[in-house]
């Protein structure tokens, strides 16, 4: 499968009254807690990769899952090929990968706000260190550029502008600002 996101900075309260006039459904909110790692044989920011631990709380309980996501596909947009699977316990995946020789890069925290518009998943976020962005994401098994496309259009109805689109990785956007 492969994702396809695109991500912009705004002022997620009147994005979320714009969804409310849309009529659009809100499915979830969730606290993401991502690690991600330093691999000790390539180094993920040369090859465009990510490896992480995400727990995710809502309504008080709590989930891990890992992820690979692979180098980006595209230039019009943040889709690439993602794997992700549930684990019982992320302090334990994170003791096996750290012992392995994988070293915890960053942690990004966010708060989402989760909504869909038509096939697409419009996310509200405020990411801590970092700011508020919306991301209208899908998944598709191949044909991205429809699936963009449609995304742009989702942006364009919030009144959002495509071109404003992020490209870089919440967590390159932390260590950036760390860096600076």
């Amino acid at each position: 499968m492969y994702e396809i996101e695109v991500k912009v900075p705004a002022d997620i309260e009147a994005v979320a009254e714009r969804l409310d006039e849309m009529g659009a459904e809100h499915v979830d909110t969730v606290i993401q807690e991502d690690t991600y790692y330093d691999a000790p044989h390539r180094d993920f920011a040369e090859t465009d990769e990510a490896f992480r631990i995400r727990r995710e709380t809502r309504k008080g309980e709590t989930r891990a899952k890992i992820t690979y996501k692979g180098p980006l596909l595209e230039a019009e947009s943040k889709s690439r090929e993602e794997f992700e699977t549930g684990v019982a316990d992320g302090d334990s995946v994170d003791a096996i990968v750290t012992h392995l020789g994988f070293d915890p890069a960053a942690t990004v925290r966010k708060n989402r706000r989760v909504f869909e518009v038509r096939d697409y998943d419009v996310t509200l976020d405020a990411v801590d260190d970092v700011g508020t962005f919306v991301e209208v994401e899908t998944e598709t098994d191949g044909d991205i550029e429809p699936a963009r496309e449609g995304a742009y259009e989702v942006l364009r109805d919030l009144g959002l502008d495509p071109a404003d689109q992020q490209r870089t990785s919440y967590l390159g956007m932390l260590l950036d600002d760390a860096s600076e």
